[in-house]
């Protein structure tokens, strides 16, 4: 094989973590580790739910020979140069994991390669792009017939995360001969373990965080047989995340009646991070990325919307997702330009109480938020929006663990929504289809 360069495209922490970390890996298994031949190159574009550190993570992953941040990215768009000039081979595949779908047909076109794009839910470009692979057929369903020989059905990239954990389960299952089925709902006898995803950035954080730490109390007062963990965001470090529960840092922890809780340093490396709150809760706090093998043992997961949804979603991980309102001006999250305004210096403020309302006022009615509700276009996992009290959710809860039936329907129902797994096994496929040409 002649020198290749594979140029991977992708923007948001959800993207990098779970659609480039698997395609990347799936391309070192088909095209070995010799990067004198293929060499793998990751560009960030700019995304409203950054942190800042997706280039790190990326730069992480072994498979990966360079990355280039998302804040050099307009000029490498435009002039076709990155920060640090890289060289690029004459031969070579751009591939679409993120961003908009307008990106690898320039750049493409600029170096010369071969596109090849991963749509989710829709397809673009027909004509300029070379080939997609697609998570279901009816993203391929609308296609004019002279295109459709550039589609194929890949399945879900998300699913990667969810086999994988199930093997680490059936593996661990079988090692102590237990009954894998069994293993993924508890941790041990007469434990139940539930999952607390706050969110990853500060809009959300603000709430999330001691919304879900009173949620936890109320459960664990009841029964206790309960424990908690929060699998803590790749892009933030514990300090920041404690210091949404101290209340003298976060002044609206007070609004969900939260007593506030300190950050337990792990006393030895075998040791987890603790929260612990004033009534004596402790919650473990994991820093494993991704934590599908620790998530995959919760009985159910409470969460904010975002990528946190489709995660869980492709796990099969029963979830309430939480929106509380109580602080309209302190929901920034939004994409695009919503999320633009909400966020201008000065005038963020009132643009956030405006787009908030606006948006509870007449978007909500229109449609769903959790991305496994947005897939079935119904509500499998429930969603509460409002002025959400920790009591009320508790006892949601407690519902659900005294009628484990009404989990497994749910978790029966979100397997069934996504699409198939081998997917980055597909798209590495498919790149060696678009090499050889």
């Amino acid at each position: 094989m002649t020198q290749v360069d594979i140029l991977i495209l992708s923007n948001g922490p959800g993207e990098v973590t779970t659609w480039v970390r698997p395609v990347v890996r799936a391309l070192r298994q088909k095209f070995g580790d010799d990067r004198n031949q293929i060499r793998i190159s990751v560009v960030l574009s700019p995304c409203s739910n950054a942190s800042g550190k997706e280039a790190a993570i990326a730069l992480s992953y072994p498979e990966v020979d360079r990355v280039q941040k998302a804040e050099h990215f307009w000029q490498f768009l435009l002039w076709g140069k990155t920060f640090d000039n890289w060289d690029w081979r004459s031969r070579g595949v751009v591939v679409f994991l993120g961003g908009d779908q307008i990106f690898p047909v320039v750049i493409g076109k600029k170096l010369g390669y071969r596109t090849v794009v991963y749509a989710e839910w829709s397809a673009r470009w027909h004509k300029w792009i070379d080939r997609f692979g697609v998570m279901k057929p009816e993203v391929a369903a609308g296609v004019p017939q002279k295109y459709a020989h550039k589609f194929t059905v890949v399945g879900d990239l998300m699913v990667e995360a969810s086999s994988h954990s199930s093997l680490v389960i059936g593996h661990l299952s079988l090692a102590n001969n237990e009954d894998p089925s069994t293993v993924s709902h508890k941790v041990e006898d007469k434990t139940e373990l539930i999952g607390l995803l706050p969110g990853s950035k500060a809009a959300k954080l603000a709430q999330g965080v001691p919304l879900s730490l009173s949620i936890a109390e109320y459960i664990h007062a009841k029964r206790p047989q309960t424990k908690f963990v929060i699998p803590v965001a790749p892009t933030l470090d514990l300090q920041t995340l404690a210091s949404f529960a101290d209340l003298k840092k976060n002044s609206i922890a007070e609004i969900f009646g939260f007593g506030g809780a300190d950050l337990i340093a792990p006393e030895s490396a075998s040791s987890k991070a603790l929260l612990k709150t004033t009534t004596g809760l402790t919650v473990e706090l994991c820093q494993e990325n991704p934590a599908y093998h620790l998530l995959s043992q919760c009985c159910i997961c409470l969460t904010t919307v975002g990528a946190n949804t489709a995660e869980l979603g492709a796990l099969g991980m029963p979830m309430i997702v939480l929106l509380p309102t109580q602080q309209l001006d302190a929901m920034r999250a939004w994409d695009g330009l919503p999320g633009l305004l909400a966020n201008l210096p000065g005038v963020g403020t009132l643009w956030a109480k405006v787009i908030n309302w606006l948006f509870l006022r007449f978007v909500r009615r229109k449609g769903l938020l959790a991305w496994p509700n947005i897939w079935a276009k119904e509500e499998i996992v429930p969603e509460i929006m409002g002025k959400v009290q920790p009591q009320e959710i508790g006892e949601m809860v407690l519902d659900f663990l005294e009628h484990p039936e009404k989990l497994d329907d749910m978790r029966a129902k979100l397997r069934n929504i996504r699409g198939e797994s081998g997917a980055a096994q597909k798209i590495a496929k498919i790149v060696g289809e678009e090499i050889r040409k």
